[in-house]
């Protein structure tokens, strides 16, 4: 679970979609863990007379893949097959979050069936964060500490919870399971309390399966949909969200939507800049844009030239101002830079966000220069 790649791992799973008056995006990148363990999940238009209704989540697994991609590919179906009520009007919305929670305990009661995960051969388990669409409402769930955050009327509007084992709620249910919270971790190991899978964590004789040391029940809060302030709706894992915090990341992709409409560039703006911020954990992010999202401004985009422009004319200055020295190494130029007051940084994102147009740069003037490592496996110069 701890273990480290030499460099990083930058190559990006990226894509999009649109359908039922919203656009995605979405992109995973590995970074600097020995394996990826995220997966997500991006439906627009579900099965069962539900073709306007959309659903999209994030899983981050841990101590392996198979939950989390077991779940990218099944958990919907569970869902959906949990309740009766999808689709019946808007006096459905307990019966839908009915179906939910009972598709969360379905699918985690069925893998247990798998015998790699039986046996105890396989130990993985997965967070879920989703968000289901219906025509009225945003259904958010979560269950660990992956998360999703609604940006409305610009700012953030609403956002889900994590689950920790320092919560009182949590603690108190894993206490009474017969286990304890040391290190800010489940018997001094997991660092969720609640998740798909991990079922050495799910074994205590006479509770039930909402009251064991880790729970698969999922916190379900529905939010009716304001046409004209909902934004969008990103849901991300904690390698996201360990170097950004709510209102970074929605201010950061509200400033990407204004010079840019390609969700899956937003997407890998989002990753690559969580990586330069120190993330160094597997990073997935999925951008929902409703109808009230941000359009590209004129404005926006003359700014965002003019400091793209800027940034280069410093780092030809730099290396042209070299003199005996020899050429500054990147960080070295990538530390002047960050030292200087500049305006127009994307907030949320600053400097980071525009570290590959400055080694864009310096590579393109310092060609011939020895191999100083990936962007990502440099020190963070700020």
């Amino acid at each position: 679970m701890g273990a480290f790649l030499d460099k990083p791992k930058t190559e990006k799973h990226s894509a999009h979609g649109e359908g039922n008056g919203l656009r995605y995006g979405l992109s995973s990148m590995q970074g600097w863990r020995v394996e990826m363990e995220d997966a997500h999940t991006a439906v627009v238009g579900l099965p069962h007379g539900l073709a306007d209704w959309s659903f999209f989540a994030v899983y981050d697994g841990h101590a392996g893949s198979r939950v989390a991609n077991y779940c990218s590919g099944h958990l919907l179906e569970h869902i959906l097959s949990g309740g009766s009520d999808f689709g019946s009007g808007p006096g459905s919305v307990e019966g839908v979050k009915d179906g939910i929670r009972s598709g969360f305990l379905n699918i985690d009661e069925y893998m247990r069936s798998f015998t790699d995960l039986r046996q105890g051969l396989d130990r993985s388990g997965s967070t879920a964060v989703c968000v289901l669409l219906s025509p009225t409402h945003l259904y958010f769930i979560n269950c660990g500490d992956s998360r999703a955050v609604l940006s409305r009327e610009c700012k953030v509007g609403f956002s889900t919870q994590d689950h920790k084992p320092c919560n009182p709620r949590e603690k108190e249910r894993i206490q009474n399971a017969g286990g304890s919270v040391m290190i800010q971790r489940v018997n001094g190991s997991l660092a969720v309390s609640r998740a798909l899978g991990d079922y050495d964590y799910k074994c205590v004789d006479g509770k039930g399966p909402t009251e064991q040391l880790v729970s698969p029940e999922p916190e379900v809060c529905v939010l009716e949909r304001a046409a004209e302030g909902d934004e969008f709706v990103v849901l991300a894992c904690d390698g996201i969200w360990d170097v950004m915090s709510n209102e970074e990341l929605c201010e950061f992709i509200h400033s990407r939507l204004l010079v840019c409409d390609d969700l899956e560039k937003v997407c890998n703006a989002v990753v690559d800049t969580c990586l330069h911020k120190g993330s160094r954990d597997n990073m997935s992010v999925v951008l929902v844009c409703l109808p009230g999202a941000p359009k590209i401004s004129e404005e926006a985009v003359k700014k965002e030239e003019e400091l793209d422009k800027y940034l280069e004319t410093r780092v030809e200055e730099l290396l042209g101002n070299c003199g005996e020295s020899g050429v500054p190494d990147l960080v070295s130029v990538l530390r002047s830079i960050a030292a200087e007051s500049i305006p127009n940084l994307p907030p949320g994102g600053g400097l980071a966000s525009k570290r590959s147009v400055i080694e864009a740069v310096y590579n393109r003037l310092n060609p011939h220069r020895e191999e100083e490592g990936s962007a990502g496996e440099l020190e963070d110069p700020w």
